[in-house]
């Protein structure tokens, strides 16, 4: 892809066991058939009765969002979705968010990993590469992160990177309600815990008029 009209096809972030890069057209596909079972899909995504496959239902979900994702972008709302790569292979999806971020200088993130790449400490690489980016050119001040109350692997690691209560909602969650849990993690401690000091990036100076960052 040509980096010279999205610069973020040129951004590039690797960790000792990973490398995550911008997600582009070729990566859509193949990542739709790897959208994991338990994955829970966006309840407003558009469901197309007459397709009776639910992996191909999925799939389209992501495809959509990944249209939407840069067909929307804003420097007010934006999404930045990395795929994944472990050995070669495709195994998830790790986003970095951020709204009003010129002023709030927070971000938000969101993942998923196929089945056979969990526990073994990928899912918490993959969280530290882009809080390495959030926090280090991109000069945030925080990060968020939800999660349901049960959903102990993503609140295992978010607890384990030093983020801290911040409060819980109620939501209707399929057939009953349910707790999300929310948790917030500041740039002085993530500063102090030395996290991220191996993680590389490249590429990012271009892509900072696209954040309304101030370029260098």
């Amino acid at each position: 892809m040509d980096p010279t009209y999205w610069p973020f096809f040129g951004l590039r972030l690797a960790t000792a066991d990973l490398e995550l890069l911008p997600t582009t057209e070729d990566d859509v596909g193949p990542l739709a058939g790897l959208v994991p079972d338990d994955l829970e899909i966006d309840p407003r995504a558009t469901r197309y009765p007459a397709i009776d496959d639910e992996r191909v239902q999925r799939g389209i979900v992501l495809h959509q969002e990944y249209w939407r994702a840069y067909g929307t972008w804003r420097l007010e709302s934006w999404r930045l979705q990395f795929t994944v790569w472990h050995g070669g292979e495709r195994i998830g999806v790790q986003a970095l968010e951020g709204d009003d971020f010129r002023e709030l200088r927070t971000v938000d993130t969101f993942s998923w990993l196929v089945a056979e790449a969990r526990g073994r400490g990928l899912g918490r690489q993959m969280r530290v590469a882009v809080l390495a980016l959030a926090f280090g050119p991109m000069d945030a001040e925080a990060a968020i992160t939800s999660a349901w109350h049960d959903n102990q692997p993503s609140l295992g690691v978010s607890r384990a990177l030093g983020y801290q209560p911040n409060g819980e909602s109620r939501h209707a969650h399929g057939d009953r309600v349910d707790r999300m849990v929310h948790l917030r993690l500041v740039r002085a401690d993530w500063l102090a815990s030395g996290r991220g000091a191996d993680v590389i990036i490249d590429g990012f100076d271009p892509c900072r008029p696209l954040l309304g960052l101030d370029t260098r």
